[in-house]
């Protein structure tokens, strides 16, 4: 494998340095002679070729995670829809489901939009692919073949995902099972009470399942107030009595912010005391998550994009970092360090959710790297330039020296 030795660049905003990569990892500081060699690209170490790249003071990123996304939905590389459906969950789902099938592929979808997220620098994605009893598995399949195609330079998680319903919809758990027979790696869950309307019944079903197939969990959970955090306690009842522990995520959790600060206060050290992750995809309409408490508490927290323009909103790039920009926004921050521990959430946070090993800026980390224009990582969430070269595995893969 070529080295490849990056001259100039600035691993989170710090002073400007020589990144030498070597089988795909980052090396430490001064190994071999390509370290401190000025020679010209193509030049030879001891390990053999090495190629140089001036990142030309770029600020160096480990790769973005998406934490939340629903790749089988995407209507990315298709022509614009106009937004057709009503604004409730149940016709959300409904007018989904009637017309999914005009839409083409899902492989044909998700790789495409797997394509703008690596060429963003998006490298690490867990996404939620519907499960349901009239597409039955077809859309895992889809996702996995797109995921396969691309497979050493974005890595995909699949949640199977019970859009439709668990109980209310009479074999979708079992087709849950069968998706995680088939290569899905998280068993999924959605609104026990309020959309599925038996919370004992559907936690009892998801977490059985999730026990036996010995995987996580992530379940999406939008009912607010008293009702959402009833669910939080029942949710981490049984992530202690399974041995759960540092294995299920909520998502959205819209309970946090609709609570008063006694039971939020509760809720937050319930979580970390359960070790449950927490995502958000930063919604309008809703107030925000409380970002410091969790932090403070310990809490895992990512960020991701929920859909990319598909049936249920218009809205979406691909494109991360504006998603780390509006739960900034929509936090309040002003100040750079706030700002930039948004930055970590849609980072460092969202590989603490999906438990990715060797990731990181240190020697030995994997060398999964997004160079981007700007002179701190505030600057870089504020621009969001388009000056980007992304690196996976030690190989450049997208954008340009």
């Amino acid at each position: 494998m070529t080295d490849l030795l990056l001259r100039d660049v600035r691993p989170w905003g710090g002073p400007a340095t020589d990144l030498l990569i070597r089988d795909g990892r980052i090396a430490p500081a001064g190994s071999g002679s390509a370290a401190g060699s000025s020679s010209a690209a193509g030049s030879s170490s001891a390990a053999g070729d090495v190629q140089e790249i001036d990142g030309g003071g770029r600020l160096a990123l480990p790769a973005l995670v998406d934490a939340h996304a629903h790749l089988d939905k995407t209507t990315w590389s298709r022509p614009y829809r106009p937004h057709s459906a009503g604004s409730s969950l149940a016709s959300l789902v409904d007018n989904e489901r009637a017309v999914r099938g005009s839409l083409g592929p899902v492989a044909d979808r998700a790789g495409a939009l797997l394509d703008r997220y690596i060429e963003r620098g998006v490298l690490h994605v867990r996404s939620h692919v519907d499960v349901d009893t009239e597409a039955d598995l077809d859309s895992i399949v889809g996702v996995r073949a797109a995921a396969a195609d691309r497979a050493g330079i974005v890595d995909v998680e699949i949640v199977a995902f019970p859009q439709s319903g668990l109980l209310i919809r009479p074999g979708t758990a079992d087709l849950i099972d069968t998706a995680i027979d088939a290569g899905a790696h998280l068993v999924g869950g959605i609104d026990p009470a309020g959309f599925d309307g038996d919370p004992i019944k559907h936690l009892d079903t998801i977490f059985a399942l999730a026990a036996d197939k010995g995987v996580g969990l992530d379940i999406h959970l939008h009912d607010r107030g008293t009702l959402g955090a009833w669910q939080v306690d029942r949710i981490v009842e049984r992530t202690h009595n399974l041995g759960l522990t540092g294995k299920v995520t909520i998502a959205h959790c819209f309970a946090l912010s609709t609570v008063d600060d006694a039971r939020q206060n509760a809720m937050v050290d319930a979580l970390a005391g359960a070790d449950i992750a927490v995502t958000t995809v930063a919604p309008g309409g809703t107030p925000p998550l409380p970002l410091k408490k969790l932090a403070a508490a310990g809490v895992r927290l990512g960020v991701g994009h929920d859909g990319v323009r598909d049936l249920w909103s218009p809205y979406g790039t691909g494109d991360l970092l504006e998603k780390v920009w509006l739960l900034a926004y929509l936090a309040g921050y002003r100040r750079d360090e706030d700002i930039e521990s948004a930055l970590r959430i849609g980072t460092f946070g969202g590989a603490e959710v999906l438990g990715l090993k060797n990731y990181g800026l240190e020697p030995g980390c994997a060398a999964n790297l997004l160079l981007i224009a700007g002179a701190t990582p505030t600057e870089a969430v504020m621009d969001r330039s388009l000056d980007r070269l992304v690196i996976a595995s030690g190989e450049v893969v997208a954008g340009a020296a």
